[in-house]
């Protein structure tokens, strides 16, 4: 009954925080401006059944869509053990699904065997490339000593946990052949029975490696759970709302803003009368909060799996930008602002932007716009628009452009066109005389 009753006030302390985590970043992303994403639904549940569910995006690199896709069905499939277990802690019962299952059981619990087992080796691995390989995508001047370790210590928890799993059905194994307890045999082992032979033979010593390897399977599934809205590795949540809510417009469609139609349509009909709005125009974004939810969203998305970096032609030519870094910029900023609101209450400024604080202004000049990150992400993340809206806010707010665009702005004034020939000399290069 002990055991019961402070298993019950963990997993309600871990579900409380877990919550209260989730209303912190719920309440950062809402932050951004408002968005309509909510068309076209079908399509959209199509999207995220491919993407997210699917993975579709991730075969682009064989190798690692195999790991990735041993971890996601592990992650997914024992989920089911994890509610066994929950219910067996609440209520001082053991293997409570064995007997409705009857003889699907087994089954099941040879199947997350060789889950478990597929996701220890693919964890190994995955820490192999970063560790030993060192595969260039995982560098970067972004990637410091956190979001290094932080990928590190994701990978480590599931090799513990998935060997505290093993070891607990090994114990198991073990103690329902010697009928010992309340150790009915159910249950099928295939990978833990192997290595049941290393471990003692005495049932006391069993036991207390069996209840062991189920307090810390447990505890580290709720501790990982509340370590998840710290880490990129909230993606396993945000990966399913962040494809359905994806941009289903043509890559690189540059969209309108309101408040300039509205000028335009004024300039053209003076009886034109804009509708009221309550909030502050300013053209494009210089903080975080001037982006969208849907930005803010992405920015918590983010794996920092390197793949729109190592495609982006700038990147790869050694200017400044790296996608990677716009989205982990962003995801920073806007937990800053999250911060401050939480201890100073809202309308509160630290004085630092988007802008220059975080992302230089050659950073977002650098970008070709060419829409290969876009492409790249395996979650439908989009760091275009970020850039594009930053750059909106300092060509129209600032007058901060390029001297080569500056020089464009003005023959497309003057001449209808980029280039600096007037419309009568255009077709000069055609005259044979």
């Amino acid at each position: 009954m002990i055991s019961q009753i402070l298993f019950s006030l963990i997993l309600v302390a871990a579900i409380y925080l877990f919550s209260k985590n989730i209303g912190k970043v719920r309440r950062n992303i809402l932050l951004g401006r408002d968005v309509n994403r909510s068309d076209r639904p079908a399509e959209r549940w199509l999207i995220m059944a491919k993407v997210a569910l699917g993975q579709t995006k991730m075969t682009k690199r064989p190798v690692a869509a195999v790991m990735h896709f041993c971890i996601y069905v592990g992650f997914v499939v024992i989920n089911l053990e994890v509610l066994e277990i929950t219910i067996d802690g609440l209520f001082g019962s053991h293997r409570v699904f064995s007997k409705p299952l009857g003889g699907l059981y087994p089954l099941l619990i040879g199947s997350f065997e060789i889950l478990a087992m597929l996701v220890l080796l693919a964890c190994t691995v995955f820490l192999a490339r970063r560790n030993i390989i060192r595969l260039k995508r995982f560098s970067g001047p972004e990637m410091t000593e956190w979001p290094k370790t932080d990928a590190n210590y994701i990978l480590f928890i599931e090799i513990c946990l998935m060997a505290a799993f093993l070891t607990m059905n090994a114990a198991d194994y073990k103690l329902q052949a010697l009928q010992f307890e309340h150790y009915l045999k159910a249950g099928s082992f295939p990978v833990s029975s192997i290595i049941a032979p290393i471990l003692p033979d005495g049932p006391e010593a069993l036991l207390i490696i069996e209840r062991v390897c189920w307090w810390f399977h447990i505890l580290g599934i709720l501790a990982f759970l509340n370590y998840l809205p710290y880490s990129k590795h909230f993606h396993i949540l945000l990966a399913f709302p962040n494809t359905w809510y994806s941009n289903l417009d043509s890559k690189g469609k540059f969209t309108n803003m309101a408040s300039v139609t509205n000028e335009v349509k004024a300039m053209l009909d003076p009886s034109f009368v804009p509708a009221a709005t309550d909030q502050p125009i300013r053209f494009g974004a210089k903080d975080a909060t001037d982006l969208t939810w849907k930005n803010l969203m992405e920015a918590y998305t983010c794996t920092e799996c390197g793949r729109c970096t190592s495609v982006c032609p700038a990147n790869i030519t050694g200017k400044l930008l790296s996608p990677r870094k716009i989205m982990m910029d962003t995801r920073d900023r806007i937990t800053e602002i999250g911060e401050s609101i939480t201890v100073n209450g809202k309308g509160f400024t630290d004085g630092k932007t988007l802008l220059d604080d975080y992302i230089t202004r050659e950073e977002l000049w650098a970008c070709t716009t060419c829409n290969a990150c876009v492409e790249a992400c395996p979650v439908n993340i989009n760091p275009l628009e970020i850039i594009t809206d930053m750059r909106r806010y300092l060509v129209m707010e600032e007058s901060a452009a390029p001297a080569s665009l500056n020089n464009m702005f003005g023959n497309i004034e003057n001449n209808g066109a980029p280039w600096k020939y007037s419309n009568a000399d255009r077709l000069n290069w055609a005259d044979k005389n």
